[in-house]
């Protein structure tokens, strides 16, 4: 008896090392493939690229020099508006003799335009009577303006950086956001003149009609 148990007891004792030494069994939780370490710097790039996009897209619009550009849209629109809409009868109309005609003064906006938007542009500027002085029929003072729009978009799609840089203005040393500014009350100026001259020939402006 006392045999047998010495033995059974010497049988469980040499067991004892191979189950010690036995894999315990994993978690199925736990046997899962771990990540890549690179995935969680490519996924933080990927939820950061929409974000800095969003920021440079929100920087742009707030700029000051895009806030100019939108401010001239407007004005732009409603002096070409106003340019098409205002019969050839009536672009020798002047209230009193002192004033330009409407042509002359849509002529006007076009040739200032122009000359703004060169010193903007760091060119040299025309003079600002070049199309009051050889455009004389509505459409050819329309396709001066027009052309004139077309021009200022580049001048208005600069950066702040280069909008910051030095530009001559009359003789005086502003920088070339001045003359885009200039440029926009400008227009806004000969845009209340228009105004003016259409509510005399019984006209509703663009800005005054209802969307």
């Amino acid at each position: 008896m006392r045999t047998r148990s010495l033995a059974a007891l010497l049988l469980c004792t040499a067991a004892l090392p191979l189950a010690a030494q036995a894999p315990k069994a994993q978690p199925a939780s736990m046997a899962k493939t771990a990540a890549p370490a690179h995935a969680a710097p490519a996924a933080a790039a990927a939820h950061a690229a929409p974000a800095a996009s969003a920021a440079h897209a929100a920087a742009a619009a707030t700029s000051a020099t895009s806030q100019t550009k939108t401010l001239w849209t407007d004005v732009r629109q409603y002096l070409v508006q106003s340019a098409q809409d205002v019969p050839d009868s009536l672009y020798g109309f002047r209230p009193t003799p002192e004033v330009r005609t409407f042509g002359e003064l849509i002529a006007h906006v076009a040739g200032s335009q122009k000359m703004f938007c060169a010193m903007a542009l760091g060119e040299k500027p025309p003079a600002e009577s070049a199309v009051e002085d050889s455009a004389k029929t509505k459409a050819s003072i329309v396709a001066a303006l027009q052309a004139s729009n077309d021009y200022c978009d580049r001048a208005y799609a600069q950066s702040d950086a280069a909008t910051a840089a030095a530009a001559e203005i009359f003789g005086q040393h502003r920088t070339r956001l001045y003359a885009l500014l200039m440029n926009t009350t400008h227009d806004n100026e000969h845009y209340g003149n228009v105004v003016t001259y259409m509510r005399m020939n019984h006209m509703v402006p663009p800005s005054s009609r209802r969307q």
